[in-house]
C-alpha cells in the first residue's frame, strides 16, 4: 500500500490548511482514496440523537448511491452496523456478501473489498464513521484499519461538534 505510513501526517497537513472546511474534507478524503487505491471513500457523522449517520463527504460513490448514503440509520448497512457495534466492519467481497450487513444498493457501487471504521470521542461514543471501498477483493490488515482510525480522528478533530 503506497504511503500508508505517511498518510496521517499528510492528512494533518491538509486539515490544518487555511481553506474552507468542506474543501479540506474533500482533499483529505481524496488523499485516503488515493493511498488506499480505492473505488470510494466516505465520511459520515452521527446526528444529535444518535439514530442516523449523515454524509459529511464522499469520493467515488455513484450519484444514486450518494443520495441514499446521505442519511443511514444506525444498525443498517456497513456504516450503520459499524456505528452500532463500535467496531470496524470489513468485507473481503461485498458483491458476494450474504450476511445481510451490506445493503442491496451497496452492490451497485461495484466495490468488493470494503471497510468502515468507527470514530470514537473521549467517552468511547461513536461520533462518525470512515469507509473505504476497493474494486477488488481485499482483506484489510490491522495496519490499514489502524491507519484509517487515525485518519478518522484527524478528520473529526477538524469538524465542529
Amino acid at each position: 500500500m503506497k504511503e500508508l505510513n505517511n498518510l496521517p501526517t499528510a492528512l494533518e497537513r491538509i486539515m490544518s490548511k487555511d481553506s474552507q472546511l468542506d474543501e479540506r474534507i474533500k482533499e483529505g478524503l481524496e488523499l485516503i482514496y488515493n493511498v488506499f487505491d480505492a473505488k470510494n471513500c466516505t465520511l459520515h457523522s452521527l446526528n444529535e440523537d444518535g439514530s442516523f449517520l449523515n454524509l459529511v463527504g464522499q469520493i467515488g460513490l455513484p450519484e444514486k448511491i450518494a443520495e441514499i448514503a446521505k442519511k443511514i440509520p444506525v444498525g443498517k448497512g456497513m456504516a450503520g452496523v459499524c456505528a452500532q457495534k463500535k467496531e470496524p466492519v470489513t468485507m473481503c467481497n461485498l458483491q458476494t456478501d450474504d450476511s445481510g450487513v451490506a445493503r442491496p444498493s451497496a452492490k451497485e457501487t461495484e466495490v468488493e473489498g470494503a471497510v468502515v471504521v468507527p470514530l470514537l470521542n473521549d467517552n468511547e461514543e461513536v461520533i462518525a464513521t470512515l469507509g473505504v471501498g476497493k474494486s477488488g477483493e481485499h482483506d484489510y490488515s490491522e495496519e490499514e484499519i489502524d491507519s484509517l482510525n487515525e485518519c478518522g480522528q484527524i478528520l473529526m478533530s477538524s469538524i465542529p461538534q
